[in-house]
């Protein structure tokens, strides 16, 4: 009897085609300390790191990416600047896709006319398998604008969640992200700052100027003008000069001779202005982040006139806050 069999000869070839896929991560963007007070910008940066996968077939292929950049949780108040909160006190700052700072990192439904940069990468074979894959990473760049003396001081802080990182990413010949399509990835992430308290101080000298025989009271005014952020306490103390003598016995020298004078908190020169070894005779006050003028008032009493000449004195001026 004549028997014959079949055999089923089975061969499993993996896949060469799998749709492509991307995942993307953004480190946090921290400031650190911000000085509102001061007219320079304080810059950093955040990195955004790409990874892509996809099958044999995709070998060579250009995949661009469009990672857009919306305004975060702290909103914009123009399109050059976005803002970080705290509470409901803003502090602005801005994104950029450029080490110049020049070209703001946005995002095609941002409602500002801020456009995502375009990124491409080449899929390339990985380690001899049978998928391509390629990596890589983009530089965010910020900058919190200089010269914001009414900002609060605390923390501040934008997030930045999926709805605001909606990343496009596909293969595609353009060069722009104008009109961006393909599969949707995000890469959460947070913008934050710190503002402490501070101030600055300005001071506008007195000059009692050429006088002869000294019977007569002669007046004059300088200023002490404080700049503090918004709602810092400070105290400004006047020394008491080359002689360290209370408030209204002061003394200009030409030489070893002298010209005893009083520094005041008021016009009729009934309030001494001195430092904590006179108690009560210092001048408090509390910021607003605008310059507060504080005028200084000089009197020369009538004395006995020492000989002609130049008298002058130092007086330190000191705030505390």
């Amino acid at each position: 009897m004549l028997r014959s069999f079949t055999f089923l000869l089975v061969f499993l070839l993996p896949s060469l085609a799998f749709a492509q896929s991307c995942s993307f991560s953004m480190t946090n963007m921290n400031f650190n300390a911000v000085d509102t007070l001061s007219n320079n910008p304080v810059n950093t940066t955040a990195t955004l790191s790409v990874t892509c996968t996809a099958g044999l077939l995709d070998l060579g292929k250009r995949l661009l990416i469009c990672p857009n950049i919306g305004a975060g949780t702290g909103g914009a108040s123009s399109a050059t600047a976005r803002q970080m909160l705290n509470g409901t006190k803003p502090l602005n700052y801005q994104l950029y896709s450029d080490s110049g700072m020049s070209v703001v990192w946005g995002s095609n439904t941002w409602a500002y006319p801020s456009r995502a940069p375009a990124y491409a990468l080449t899929m390339a074979l990985l380690g001899g398998g049978n998928l391509v894959g390629a990596s890589g990473s983009l530089t965010m760049y910020g900058s919190v604008l200089g010269f914001q003396p009414t900002a609060a001081t605390g923390a501040f802080t934008s997030s930045f969640a999926a709805s605001d990182t909606t990343f496009l990413y596909g293969y595609s010949s353009a060069t722009t992200c104008a009109t961006p399509s393909g599969t949707s990835g995000s890469a959460p992430f947070s913008v934050s700052a710190s503002v402490a308290a501070n101030c600055l101080i300005n001071i506008q000298n007195i000059d009692f100027g050429t006088r002869g025989v000294l019977t007569t009271n002669t007046n004059a005014t300088g200023s002490v003008t404080a700049t503090c952020t918004p709602n810092t306490s400070y105290t400004i103390s006047l020394g008491g000069g080359t002689a360290n003598a209370a408030p209204t016995a002061r003394k200009m020298f030409k030489g070893t001779e002298s010209i005893t004078y009083g520094l005041y908190k008021d016009l009729n020169h009934l309030q001494p202005w001195g430092d904590a070894s006179t108690p009560g005779s210092t001048v408090a006050g509390t910021g607003t982040g605008l310059p507060q003028v504080l005028t200084v008032y000089g009197q020369v009493k009538p004395q006995t006139t020492p000989s002609p000449g130049v008298y002058t004195d130092t007086v330190v001026v000191t705030l505390t806050y």
